[in-house]
């Protein structure tokens, strides 16, 4: 028996796996209530924007994958907000910019997360929504143990929390590791929406996005210079879409659209179905899965965005084989794109705030219940780092407008009422047109690394899916970045130390530019499947906070 961190947990009944333990549980609780896949995902969403509030919260972004039984087919909910109406490139650059900042009011798009929440909970749950929320205004009133990472990315920034007196006066100074903390203002914002709602869910999206919490926003907003308007709320809701897919060794995997990067892993899983991945070694491994990945990103930094992206010629056996065909021995040192137009990079510092300084500001979640539902959700924006703290509400918007470009003619360039290409990325992958895995992680940029590997560690070299997330990490960051300033850093790697000094000197001897990780550093993976009539479910013990239950 292989040793891993923890056990592949089997159960019949349901199964919960988060970045955090209390969003596990809080999910799980649910299911043992009665409650289906949907309204565990619900109730553990809303605890995650609680618990860690600088990885998501309500004034983020939510897409996720499923199959509904009910449906009988996956489906992606797409809840990414778009960008306020007067967010022009002229705007931006009459105002000296020549990107959208990564932290305060600018970046600001319409908070997607809870009409995400509430579309899910209203077309497949079984819930009402203040039982949903029941365990978030209990975290957010009577308090939760803080994390490592709170306490140190409020320390991190905390000169430009002092600049914003919401934020301020909430988080410093920095809660110790372990103590209780509390946000009684996010509690009350939750208590008013649901007396002012009656708790329904169409009253509760009213409120939000036309009421209360819209006008706050809105105020906001204007005094402190900010475009986001209560009209770009009310004139913005959810929607429910077809997946972008591809068949990988019989499997059929499924990602969001090319508003998302999600298509991006199915590129490099189109160009990996040419080679025999069980037989590779490690470093081999490694290198393939790096080439392919920067192929794929390439192809996502000239052509995805809010717009027709040709994703039929780009998942096709035949693009495939094209890209393939580039993948040699070396570590390539340059962005090769099919077709389309890559960005002009700006030399630009990282803004205190801004980038992504925890490599992974968004957490995940999926979701197994007795019935064969299943969910793969990856909520993240709103970060307590990023922007101001709405005082009267207790959290501040999001920053994923920093994901536009301000130049012209590219997939991604900013325009009003745009969707900005995310990275966020659930999976859901298929078995003989049967719903089996739902997988996923934080990790910007990482994600369409980190997670795939996982996935082909256990489809192709026979891992179950504890020792798959368990396994070494690595990522490139041979890619345009998604977080201001968009960077760019070819033949870079990132290994972590477990894969030894051997592996690590033939990646070097390949032409990659190798950084070495600390151990245990690298990926926040979770994953429930479904086989054989029974539920498994794993989750990342980097970080030491992921949990996975099941029974």
């Amino acid at each position: 028996m292989s040793f891993t961190t923890r056990p592949e947990l089997r159960g019949t009944f349901g199964a919960v796996a988060s970045t955090h333990w209390l969003a596990s549980q809080a999910g799980m609780a649910v299911l043992e209530r009665g409650g289906n896949a949907f309204d565990a995902a619900c109730a553990a969403g809303f605890v995650l924007q609680v618990v860690e509030p600088h990885l998501n919260g309500p004034g983020g972004d939510l897409p996720a994958i499923f199959w509904s039984v009910d449906a009988g087919k996956p489906l992606v909910l797409c809840a990414q907000g778009v960008s306020p109406r007067t967010a022009t490139i002229g705007e931006y650059r009459s105002r000296g910019l020549s990107l959208v900042p990564g932290t305060g009011l600018l970046a600001a798009c319409v908070p997607g997360a809870f009409d995400g929440w509430l579309t899910l909970l209203e077309q497949f749950g079984t819930w009402g929504l203040a039982d949903v929320l029941e365990f978030a205004i209990g975290y957010a009133e009577d308090g939760y143990p803080v994390i490592p990472g709170i306490a140190m990315t409020i320390e991190k920034v905390e000169p430009l929390l002092r600049t914003w007196p919401g934020s301020a006066e909430l988080y410093l100074p920095a809660p110790r590791p372990g103590s209780i903390f509390r946000n009684p203002r996010l509690a009350a914002t939750w208590r008013r929406l649901l007396d002012e709602s009656g708790g329904t869910v169409d009253g509760a999206r009213r409120v939000f996005y036309e009421g209360f919490i819209a006008e706050e926003i809105d105020r906001f907003s204007r005094e402190h210079d900010g475009l986001l308007t209560g009209d770009d709320l009310a004139a913005w809701r959810a929607s429910l879409e077809p997946p972008a897919t591809v068949s990988y060794r019989g499997l059929t995997v499924c990602k969001t659209g090319a508003w998302g990067q999600g298509p991006s892993g199915l590129q490099q899983l189109a160009i990996l179905e040419g080679f025999d991945t069980a037989s590779l070694s490690e470093a081999e491994l490694v290198h393939v899965m790096t080439e392919a990945a920067k192929l794929a990103f390439a192809d996502r930094d000239a052509m995805y965005g809010d717009v027709d992206v040709p994703l039929h010629r780009l998942l096709s056996e035949e693009y495939a084989a094209e890209r393939r065909s580039l993948i040699g021995d070396e570590a390539s040192g340059e962005l090769r794109p099919g077709s389309g137009k890559l960005p002009s990079l700006v030399d630009a510092a990282v803004a205190l705030g801004g980038g992504e300084p925890t490599r992974g500001d968004t957490v995940h979640l999926d979701v197994a219940d007795r019935w064969g539902n299943l969910v793969s959700a990856t909520p993240s924006g709103g970060w307590l780092q990023s922007s101001p703290t709405i005082p009267a509400l207790g959290w501040p918007l999001g920053s994923r407008a920093q994901m536009f470009w301000l130049e012209e003619g590219l997939p991604s360039s900013l325009a009003p009422g745009k969707r900005p290409r995310t990275t966020l990325s659930p999976g859901l992958v298929l078995r003989d047109g049967e719903p089996w895995l739902a997988y996923g992680t934080p990790g910007g940029d990482q994600q369409e690394q980190w997670a795939l590997h996982a996935l082909v560690r256990h489809v192709d070299r026979g891992l179950d899916l504890q020792a798959a997330i368990d396994a070494p990490e690595w990522h490139t960051d041979h890619l345009i970045a998604s977080f201001d300033p968009r960077g760019y850093a070819p033949r870079s790697l990132t290994v972590e130390s477990r894969f030894g000094d051997e592996v690590i000197a033939e990646l070097r001897g390949r032409g990659h530019d190798v950084t070495v990780a600390p151990p245990w550093s690298l990926g926040r993976v979770s994953a429930v499947k479904r086989q054989a009539g029974q539920i498994v479910a794993a989750s990342n013990p980097r970080g030491m906070q992921g949990y996975a239950v099941c029974r």
